[in-house]
């Protein structure tokens, strides 16, 4: 009777022996990766038996949420700043961070005819509103300021700007026709190396500074394993390959 009670509990532990690595992690994502996010955690969930939560924001509003103690294991910002802040203050381990990818800028108008894969209908000035992020709080409303500054179009377009807190916002402004045109994330509005709907102008990239986006291991993920794997995964070919899809560039 021992013997049988011995072995069924080597059973009991055989069978969940494959799930004692599996962790949770607690992402920050800017909420410009969030399409190509979400299709990569379906990715590295499916490998790895981890669970991953997520929660997208602005890169400013998920930074002062770590500075004041939310619990995330894993950071990945819009730009490389953030990341490096929390770096020099101990918030986030060294040697950890890296650029997962590089974004890109595109004008955007929900209306098909509106963006003739030409500056002309910003330059025109016949519009009611132009929608960007929030410079302060967003990369990418950073990005389309310069791009306004470099155009010689902040003064005459200024009155009509209408601010998203994050890009999601921005883009829900324009998709929403709440805003005539707007400055979104390439990455929103394609899909397999293509624009899905609406009209676009994707704006050169010598019009503002490369949008580098880093990852970086948080202090609170430093013994999580799935934190460790998750930032792994984003190195690898497959995760690079479906990160393309999203429209950006990887080092």
């Amino acid at each position: 009777m021992r013997t049988l009670s011995l072995w069924s509990a080597f059973l009991v532990l055989f069978s969940i022996a494959p799930w004692a690595q599996a962790d949770q992690v607690h992402v920050a994502v800017a909420s410009n990766f969030s399409g190509a996010m979400k299709s990569l955690v379906e990715q590295f969930e499916y490998q790895t038996e981890h669970d991953v939560v997520l929660s997208f924001g602005s890169s400013g509003k998920m930074l002062a949420q770590i500075q004041n103690g939310a619990p995330y294991d894993v950071f990945l910002s819009a730009d490389q700043a953030k990341p490096m802040a929390l770096e020099a203050s101990g918030e986030a381990l060294q040697d950890t961070r890296f650029t997962y990818a590089i974004g890109a800028l595109a004008l955007w108008s929900s209306d098909s005819d509106l963006i003739d894969q030409s500056p002309a209908a910003l330059l025109s000035g016949q519009f009611n509103k132009l929608a960007l992020a929030n410079p302060k709080l967003a990369p990418y409303g950073y990005a389309a300021s310069e791009v306004l500054n470099a155009m010689g179009l902040t003064e005459s377009t200024q009155a009509h700007w209408v601010m998203g807190e994050n890009i999601s916002q921005t883009y829900q402004f324009v998709a929403s026709g709440n805003a005539d045109l707007g400055f979104v994330a390439l990455s929103q509005i394609m899909s397999n190396g293509a624009v899905t709907n609406g009209s676009s102008w994707l704006v050169p990239k010598s019009l503002y500074h490369p949008i580098r986006q880093d990852a970086v291991l948080l202090k609170r993920g430093q013994d999580n394993l799935a934190a460790k794997d998750l930032l792994a995964f984003l190195k690898s070919p497959a995760a690079i390959e479906t990160i393309h899809r999203f429209g950006y560039e990887t080092e």
